[in-house]
């Protein structure tokens, strides 16, 4: 039996934490996939930031929300996600419920052009900032590019030493290969 993709698994993880209304990000839109799922599930009232450093990138995100009708609820930016608080703004530090990336390479596109530590971490520290309480970020690391194997550790690294008010966890399905991407899961708990 063939494992579920990851991707599945990430926009079920981020349906349980998102309700209309609110805001999430797709900081690596790439073909649009997590950008619409993001759009549907924050309804017309929410709001979804997504950036891509490649501007096909987002031109295939474009179309894809155009097709559904929901691009009005989402800003397109051509940015590093290193750059995504820039992008967002400070006044949502706190207030964002899901932030979603998936790392590596534009599939279909330009495989020389991919994420690196030097930018994924520092757009993960942001991220976390940016999270609600009961906000969720997930992280789907792949491996099997050029750094791939660099930056997933580097992700890891940097998971394992994100203290309170968050938990971590990887979450891995039965049956999912040794060499297929990790999905890092990062929750801000509730405030008291």
């Amino acid at each position: 039996m063939k494992p579920r993709p990851l991707t599945d698994l990430v926009h079920e993880l981020l349906a349980a934490v998102i309700e209309p209304g609110e805001t999430a990000i797709d900081a690596t839109a790439g073909n649009g996939h997590d950008t619409l799922f993001l759009a549907q599930a924050v309804g017309e009232s929410g709001q979804v930031y997504a950036l891509d450093i490649q501007e096909g990138a987002l031109e295939h995100t474009r179309v894809r929300l155009e097709t559904a009708g929901v691009q009005a609820r989402v800003r397109l930016r051509v940015a590093d996600h290193a750059d995504l608080l820039s992008v967002v703004g400070y006044e949502l530090q706190g207030k964002v419920r899901a932030v979603t990336f998936n790392l590596g390479y534009l599939p279909g596109g330009d495989r020389s052009v991919v994420t690196s530590p030097a930018t994924t971490i520092p757009a993960l520290r942001t991220g976390s900032t940016l999270l609600a309480p009961g906000g969720r970020m997930t992280i789907l690391a792949y491996t099997g590019h050029d750094g791939g194997r660099r930056e997933t550790r580097a992700v890891e690294e940097w998971c394992n030493a994100l203290g309170s008010p968050f938990t971590v966890r990887e979450v891995r399905p039965p049956g999912t290969p040794e060499r297929a991407p990790r999905l890092f899961l990062v929750d801000r708990r509730e405030s008291r």
